[in-house]
């Protein structure tokens, strides 16, 4: 069975190295790393191209906790601090609470890709992270075009 958004085997060059990123900080065995790990500064050229988004069980909701600023600029508005819920579904947002759900559940890496018929496309990765033992965050990035 094809699980939902996922990554297709050869990412952008700019997802690639998010989510080694990401791998690198698996600790031992994890299949998971721990939120309380990342450091938007390691990639200081993609951090205007990364998101956080707190996750809230039961039901699920998805909070923006950290936002680039090209993603705000590209949005045109501030979304940080906002459940996902609250804002309008525009880019580079698209579908975004179900690509959330979708990697909390699967407990994988998702993509999401963008294409309208006019303007400019994107493509998103969204990555789960652990904490508080559970599927606390998401680290998400935006690749355009």
């Amino acid at each position: 069975m094809k699980r939902p958004f996922a990554p297709p085997g050869h990412l952008s060059p700019d997802l690639t190295r998010v989510e080694a990123y990401w791998r690198g900080l698996l600790r031992g065995s994890a299949q998971i790393p721990f939120w309380d790990d990342f450091n938007p500064t390691v990639l200081p050229d993609l951090a205007g191209r990364m998101f956080l988004m707190g996750v809230y069980p039961g039901p699920d909701r998805f909070r923006f906790d950290q936002v680039g600023a090209e993603i705000t600029t590209a949005g045109r508005r501030e979304v940080e601090g906002l459940f996902a819920d609250e804002t309008p579904p525009a880019t580079p947002f698209q579908f975004l609470i179900t690509q959330c759900a979708a990697t909390v559940e699967a407990g994988e890496p998702t993509l999401y890709r963008h294409e309208p018929a006019t303007g400019r496309g994107y493509s998103r990765l969204i990555l789960p992270m652990w904490g508080d033992g559970r599927i606390g965050m998401l680290l998400g990035a935006i690749d355009w075009g």
